[in-house]
């Protein structure tokens, strides 16, 4: 059957001003698609007949909430939702990361993900149908990094979240998905390249892949999950999804 014209379909993308996000909306732009962008800074599309961009704080219930009025009156229902912000740092071993730099980075990463996750599912039930949610999730949800205390956490709650929403919703046809994307070369590795390597040992590799160039195209990663949302034959048999180096999604088992 494969991918369906995505001309007009609707699509919600966090964190929108630069990485993954920017390329997540470039690329749905190219397709055709009907955008929804919010991020701190800029996003990096400006408004237009076929996007809405709105500067807002995922962390800001309030504003979430009262953004999803403003999507439903211009484009209707929301095919694809992406929950993409999130934050790296702090970088420190835990027990020299305070408990505020901690709160501040779950506040992003995961309650940031349950606020979105919620206007979604409540729009959905609205709109009396079904919808495609993306929460982005990380290779660090399931294997520990020292110095990553807060960031691994964060993104183990994520998965577990999206297993729970997934269960919960079924009934009106969500389909939810936290995905991971990969290893992408934007300005959160360099981030990671920058790091002291006391505070965080597997700097090197970070570094060794800038140097190779091992990294996901994050044009590709926009389609796969494009394919994951639209295309029956590449639908996902479970939650948790890794794209692998060579842009093939698969189903992720390691725990």
């Amino acid at each position: 059957m494969g991918m369906p014209s995505l001309e007009g379909r609707v699509a919600f993308v966090s964190g929108a001003s630069r990485g993954i996000g920017e390329a997540l909306a470039r690329r749905f732009a190219e397709r055709g698609m009907c955008l929804v962008l919010c991020s701190r800074g800029a996003p990096a599309l400006p408004e237009g007949e076929r996007i809405l961009a709105r500067r807002l704080d995922v962390r800001d219930a309030d504003a979430m909430e009262a953004l999803v009025p403003e999507i439903e009156q211009r484009f209707g229902v929301v095919d694809l939702w992406i929950n993409n912000a999130g934050v790296l740092e702090p970088i420190a071993p835990v027990r020299d990361v305070s408990v505020q730099a901690f709160r501040d980075h779950v506040d992003t990463n995961l309650v940031g993900v349950f606020i979105g996750t919620r206007c979604y599912v409540r729009h959905l039930r609205r709109q009396g149908r079904g919808g495609v949610l993306v929460n982005m999730s990380s290779g660090a949800a399931w294997k520990p990094y020292e110095g990553w205390g807060a960031y691994c956490a964060g993104k183990a709650g994520v998965e577990r979240l999206t297993e729970v929403v997934a269960a919960e919703e079924a009934s009106i046809g969500l389909r939810a998905y936290s995905v991971a994307p990969g290893v992408i070369d934007t300005a959160m590795q360099a981030q990671i390249r920058a790091a002291d390597p006391s505070d965080f040992p597997d700097r090197e590799r970070f570094v060794e892949r800038k140097r190779t160039g091992d990294f996901n195209d994050p044009r590709m990663v926009a389609d796969e999950l494009l394919a994951i949302a639209f295309d029956p034959e590449r639908r996902p048999a479970g939650v948790a999804v890794r794209i692998a180096f060579d842009g093939e999604p698969t189903t992720a088992t390691a725990r």
